[in-house]
């Protein structure tokens, strides 16, 4: 077994507990500093002698079920888990199957090749979209958020209260305290890492995985381990390992030792000093010197055991680039991604997303030879309480001599609808574009709102008023493309899937949810058609 605790002399203490039934290990120790880091440089400060002592407690018990080996943490308990014993996607894997994803409270992601970790809090909970953390480009490293249908112990004590849970690297979750409660939590969650598929509107974050193929992962080592033979030329830059964000913001001592007995004791992480340690070592070895290599996180210079907050490997400050032929490779964690291998699969899943099984509207066919503005007309007429916006502009407040269309037509409930008929992707393209203008404009300009408003009652006859500050929260894409039988993902132009699902992502991290639906291309002997909305029919009398 690798040793269980990363910190040298911290006095840990070794227990065998016998009521768990299975294997397991229970260590515990208390870390104490006779006095605390700020009492000498405030005693200089102040000219006042004060001495306060320092304890902090660590405890971790280890449980092996079913072939698995379960590491639980208490206070300091999970810093004693060395980085490489851990599986990395542990944590996540429950959460995707398991969260809301209409209730996410936070999230950790990092964007390949920019060397940043984006954190995005909201204590309420908010849907994935409007976190904007779903992207080809973008691997997300932690969920946190409300748990469905949890059938762990604690749904039993809730009383109806949503559960929450943070997955990562590990998981922090509430498990039972008893023996046989604890077990069977343990297996529920294995059982449903191992058996329950992500939800779907998680499923994305399975979509960007490390390189696994062992040929490529041995050429990029190569050529990493070569570069970093070479002077420093910007290509190898400085990332803060995705677990350890909070430490990092708390450490004031960054003691790193690589290849060597000594150490460099530094203010914050030194990059300079680890590439040179690197070119040090012997061509073939500096890609494991670095991964053997450590960096300690701790409150203090001293970086006592009491101090510490967090062993890594040196490797894993690390982000790089590199190519193979076509192929473009980032380092990231320690691990190899390789860039765009999740593009398509992630365009397509999101604009299948855009289609729904049951629509939500369903439009009359347009008839050949209809214009635009007849066919806009002619839905509004049809479908009581809707109105028709197509060439009613408002003033565009970058330049009040131009207009802008809000939308084509307006429903009951504030949807905004966009029609456009197409042969090729350009019109698209136009509606896309369309669609943001307008969701940003309505959201960023009062001006705009208040013609808007203003322009709704006035062409309802008052019948139709909506709030002075209204915003959309929905949009509708109507969309016939000619010579298609039926609009589905697949019968959209390439060009136009790009755009549509970058139209989409934008939307949905403004709030706003976007529907795709067809209209179908009709004879002008069908006129007039009735109008399906909301599941209810529209019967025309015989």
């Amino acid at each position: 077994m690798a040793p269980v605790c990363s910190a040298p002399g911290i006095g840990a203490d070794p227990h065998l507990p016998e009521v768990l039934g299975v294997p397991s290990v229970y260590i515990t120790c208390g870390m104490e500093r006779t006095e605390a880091p700020w009492c000498e440089p405030m005693s200089r400060t102040t000219g006042i002698a004060v001495n306060e002592s320092v304890r902090r407690t660590a405890a971790v018990l280890l449980l092996a079920i079913d072939d698995t080996v379960y590491a639980i943490g208490c206070d300091q308990g999970y810093r004693l888990i060395p980085e490489h014993l851990k599986d990395k996607r542990f944590g996540l894997s429950f959460a995707i199957r398991q969260m809301d994803p209409n209730m996410i409270r936070g999230a950790v992601s990092k964007s390949l090749g920019q060397a940043r970790t984006d954190i995005s809090l909201v204590p309420d909970g908010a849907p994935v979209p409007v976190l904007g953390i779903r992207d080809h480009s973008r691997i997300v490293r932690s969920l946190g958020g409300y748990l469905d249908d949890l059938p762990l112990t604690r749904s039993q004590y809730t009383r109806g209260k949503a559960v929450s849970a943070q997955g990562g690297c590990g998981l922090r979750i509430a498990l039972g305290v008893e023996p046989e409660a604890l077990l069977s939590d343990l297996r529920t969650i294995a059982r449903i890492c191992r058996e329950d598929i992500p939800n779907q509107e998680l499923e994305f974050v399975d979509h960007i995985v490390p390189v696994g193929d062992a040929s490529t992962l041995d050429a990029l080592d190569q050529s990493l381990d070569y570069c970093l033979g070479q002077p420093a030329d910007g290509r190898i830059s400085t990332a803060v390992p995705s677990e350890h964000h909070v430490a990092y913001t708390e450490a004031t001592t960054f003691v790193t030792r690589i290849n060597s007995s000594g150490a460099l004791r530094s203010s914050d992480f030194d990059l300079g000093y680890v590439l040179t340690r690197a070119r040090l070592a012997q061509p073939g070895q500096r890609l494991r010197a670095l991964r053997e290599g450590t960096v300690t996180l701790a409150r203090d210079r001293q970086g006592r055991a009491v101090d510490t907050l967090a062993v890594t490997s040196a490797l894993s400050w690390l982000e790089a680039g590199v190519s193979l032929d076509s192929r473009r490779f980032f380092l990231m964690d320690g691990e190899w991604y390789e860039a765009g291998a999740a593009y398509v699969e992630e365009c397509q899943a999101t604009v299948t997303a855009l289609f729904s099984p049951s629509p939500s509207v369903s439009l009359p066919s347009w008839v050949g030879g209809e214009s635009e503005n007849d066919y806009n007309n002619r839905v509004a007429d049809d479908w009581p309480g809707w109105l028709c916006l197509d060439t009613k502009n408002v003033a565009n407040p970058l330049r009040t001599r131009d207009q802008v269309e809000i939308c084509d037509l307006l429903m009951p409930d504030g949807t905004l609808i966009l029609v456009k008929r197409a042969g090729g992707s350009g019109p698209l393209s136009h509606l896309f574009s369309q669609a943001r203008v307008s969701v940003e404009l309505l959201q960023e300009s009062a001006q705009v709102r208040r013609d808007f408003t203003a322009k709704v009652a006035r062409l309802s006859g008052g019948k139709h008023v909506l709030p002075q500050d209204f915003t959309p929260r929905r949009i509708v894409l109507a969309v016939l493309i000619k010579n298609r039988e039926n609009l589905t993902p697949e019968s959209i132009f390439g060009f136009s899937q790009i755009t549509m699902a970058q139209t989409a992502k934008a939307l949905a991290a403004r709030g706003v949810t976007v529907e795709v639906v067809g209209i179908s291309e009709g004879s002008a002997d069908a006129l007039p058609l009735p109008l399906c909305h909301m599941g209810i029919d529209a019967a025309v009398p015989a």
